[in-house]
Formats: C-alpha cells, sequence, structure tokens
C-alpha cells in the first residue's frame, strides 16, 4: 500500500463538474492498493497516516503536530496509478487491486479513519471515478509512506523485489545468491 500524503490549507474533489467533497487546514491522501495488501498493511497505514507529524506546534515548532493533534480534516482519494510499473515509458498498473476488491479495501480504510479520529472530519472523493482533485498544498510539504516500508525486514521468503528495470521479479532468495556471487566470488561452492 501506498500513500502521498500532502499538507493542505484546502483540498476538494470535483466529479462531473460538481464539488463532491472539501476540507480547510489538513492533509490529503492519495491512497494506492496493491494486490498483495491485507488488513495488516491497512491498520499499519491508517495509524501512519492519523500520527504523521507535518505541522507546527503552538510555539512554532516544524514537525511537531499530527492531524489529530491539531483536529484537522483529511481528505482521501483512491489512486490506483500509484501501484504504477513503468515498462519503458508505459505505465503498467498488474500491481494494483482489482477495482472489484479494492473498492472495499478503500471503504476500510475510510471506516478505520473514521474510527480511529472524529468521523465528521475524514471525506473521500468517489472511488472509480474520473475525478479533478484541487489540493492546495502548504509548504510544499509532500510525504511518500508504503507499507510495508520499502527494505523492511520481513518473515515471508516469497517476498519479491523488482529488477532495475522494474519488470522482471525474482525472489529475495535468487536475489541474495546473485548479490553474494557479485560481491564475493568465493560463495560459490566449491566441489
Amino acid at each position: 500500500m501506498k500513500a502521498v500524503v500532502q499538507r493542505v490549507t484546502r483540498a476538494s474533489v470535483t466529479v462531473g463538474g460538481e464539488q463532491i467533497s472539501a476540507i480547510g487546514r489538513g492533509i490529503c491522501v492519495l491512497l494506492g492498493i496493491s494486490l498483495e495488501d491485507t488488513q495488516k498493511e491497512l491498520e499499519h497505514m491508517v495509524r501512519k497516516v492519523l500520527n504523521l507529524r507535518v505541522f507546527e506546534d503552538e510555539g512554532g515548532k516544524h514537525w511537531s503536530k499530527s492531524v489529530m493533534d491539531k483536529q484537522y480534516e483529511v481528505l482521501c482519494v483512491s489512486q490506483f496509478t500509484l501501484q504504477c510499473v513503468l515498462k519503458g515509458n508505459k505505465p503498467d498498473f498488474h500491481l494494483a487491486m482489482p477495482a472489484e476488491q479494492a473498492e472495499g479495501f478503500y471503504n476500510s480504510f475510510l471506516e478505520q479513519l473514521r474510527r480511529a479520529y472524529r468521523p465528521e472530519l475524514i471525506k473521500d472523493g468517489k472511488f472509480g471515478a474520473y475525478m479533478q482533485v484541487h489540493i492546495q498544498n502548504d509548504g510544499p510539504v509532500t510525504i511518500e509512506l508504503e507499507s510495508p516500508a520499502p527494505g523492511a525486514a520481513t518473515s515471508d521468503p516469497k517476498q519479491r523485489y523488482c529488477t532495475r528495470d522494474e519488470t522482471d521479479c525474482v525472489s529475495s532468495s535468487v536475489t541474495s545468491l546473485v548479490m553474494k556471487l557479485i560481491v564475493s566470488p568465493s560463495a560459490l561452492p566449491h566441489s
């Protein structure tokens, strides 16, 4: 799961020429859901989004307060394009969760945000619609979040990593062996 969080002075979503959602000061969260996301990643992202310290405190100290601390608003927009992998110059979205599954997952994300914070301060766009998202970024402050975090240790032996051109994936065990051979050819077993 990937999120792009922007600190905003205001943000809104328009669908078909009609504004359907708007916030004042707070954060705008663009959320990309991957095929492999689970409830665990969802819960982690909810905590990260709500506790991300992108606001000043009353004394002017930067990076001290979260959206919850300040009682500001949150605008969420589902954005499958965050799961893009480039094939040459063409975006490929095979890592994005299919819309049929992603809609329920996204709605669960919104529900958990509302349970963890103040429901009336959580707004969203329209899932699957063509939207115009108007964001007045404050700072500018834009932060990327990923769950699990890139490079995070995992106990899953099937965890996959993409090669440099991001088109072919290989298992971490093969990547590990190749890295050992590059660093030290003596890592080869001797017969």
